[in-house]
């Protein structure tokens, strides 16, 4: 009897009729789509997998290595900017398809459905823990980031509004795109005037913040991204003009670790701090006051 307990459990085997052996691998697909997807996430470095709210509740940072992950336009403004706080400035300005550059239409009409957002760029008044500031936000998920006419001229106004109104300009910049290919010169052209624009801030004596997030690469950093009175950068965000795979082609040489990191960037002093995302709102604050004369 004692021993009868202690018996090893015999192993079934399950025989699947012919009809199951067919159609075996559709049920499978069935199956994996009743598991709803998104719900858990693997952080890019450590390769940790966490429950996706954990992530979201930690403005999408991993509690385990702080790898911060990247947002979109609209996060970064709940992020950021005062609840009910932002006013957006040109919201209807749309690119035109000048040059009749083949699939254009169709990259931006999927770019516009994915981010409900006209363009890459969104600008606007907002408030930061009370006080009033101009603010550009580059999102990278519309056609990577990139900057055409309209994402120049939405960043330009918003260096305007910053000249008449006497406020500070602060950029968040993610764009891996560089200048949109798509429109030609007009688009490279937006490099100088943004730059141009910000020569003018700066005889204003307004003060301007770049942020610059995960990739802030090609025309958008050649431009506007690295001008910043102070630049600021995120935990490992990338950050240059061609990427690291290019210049190693290029110069045929073994790049350093860790090449254009932000850590490697503030080592060689191309940015002022790094800051994590948690700490961000807090910092522009304290900055901000400290070189205002009006804002106690």
């Amino acid at each position: 009897m004692l021993k009868d307990l202690f018996k090893t459990k015999p192993k079934y085997i399950t025989v699947k009729s012919e009809r199951e052996l067919r159609h075996g691998a559709a049920d499978a697909s069935v199956e994996k789509k009743e598991i709803p997807d998104g719900l858990w996430i693997k952080c890019n470095r450590c390769n940790q997998i966490t429950y996706h709210k954990d992530i979201e509740k930690n403005s999408k940072v991993c509690p385990k290595c702080n790898f911060h992950f990247r947002i979109n336009a609209r996060e970064r403004l709940k992020l950021l900017v005062d609840d009910n706080g932002f006013q957006e400035i040109s919201p209807n300005l749309k690119t035109v398809n000048f040059l009749n550059f083949p699939e254009y239409d169709n990259k931006l009409k999927k770019s516009q459905k994915a981010t409900d957002l006209t363009e890459a760029a969104i600008t606007g008044k907002a408030l930061i823990n009370g006080i009033p500031v101009s603010l550009g936000i580059i999102d990278f998920n519309f056609v990577g980031g990139s900057m055409g006419s309209v994402v120049g001229e939405k960043i330009t106004r918003a260096i305007e509004m910053a000249i008449d109104s006497k406020l500070p300009f602060i950029a968040v910049s993610g764009g891996g795109g560089g200048a949109r290919m798509h429109e030609g010169i007009i688009s490279l052209m937006q490099m100088a005037k943004t730059s141009q624009a910000l020569n003018k801030l700066s005889e204003a004596k307004c003060l301007y913040i770049s942020v610059l997030t995960d990739p802030t690469m090609g025309g958008i950093f050649a431009s506007f991204a690295s001008l910043g009175d102070i630049n600021i950068a995120e935990p490992d965000a990338l950050i240059g003009f061609a990427g690291p795979r290019v210049i190693q082609q290029t110069i045929r040489q073994t790049l350093p670790p860790g090449f254009q990191t932000s850590q490697f960037l503030l080592e060689h002093g191309v940015i002022d701090m790094i800051v994590d995302r948690k700490d961000l709102k807090t910092t522009l604050t304290q900055l901000i006051k400290i070189h205002s004369t009006e804002v106690k």
